[in-house]
């Protein structure tokens, strides 16, 4: 309440501002606090910028899964739909590292290549990762 001091000696009618400003300054708090534990976020895995090359002749254990306009194919063996799912899961039944690769071509829709994804995330993989655009005169 605000009084005033001398002449009339009625009293005004003036908001108290100083508990809105309490409030106000608590409600910023709590959101500053709340903000951080609320953000979602992806868990990525970066290649490493200066791979080491393999040397020839070396063998490699990883999955590769193509996914193109004739269909799909596993380290080359091609697969049609119906038995990707099998043939993913006879694959990673004995192998501790559950991790593939999904590799697009552009001419396919992006649809298909989720499927892909979905496919081998429900034959047991874990770990999918996509590999990086093939960029035309790097292997030079």
């Amino acid at each position: 309440m605000a009084f005033t001091s001398g002449g009339s000696g009625g009293l005004t009618n003036e908001i108290n501002v100083t508990p809105m400003i309490d409030v106000l300054l608590v409600l910023l708090i709590i959101f500053m606090a709340a903000i951080p534990t609320m953000r979602k976020t992806v868990d990525v895995q970066l290649p490493d910028p200066t791979p080491a090359l393999a040397p020839p002749g070396s063998q490699s254990n990883q999955i590769v899964l193509e996914v193109s306009p004739e269909g799909y194919s596993i380290n080359t063996e091609k697969v049609d739909d119906a038995h990707l799912g099998p043939r993913l899961k006879e694959i990673y039944d004995g192998r501790p590292e559950k991790v593939i690769f999904v590799k697009g071509s552009p001419d396919v829709k992006y649809e298909k290549v989720v499927h892909a994804m979905d496919v081998s995330r429900g034959s047991g993989v874990k770990v999918i990762g996509v590999p990086p655009k093939d960029i035309p005169g790097a292997g030079k």
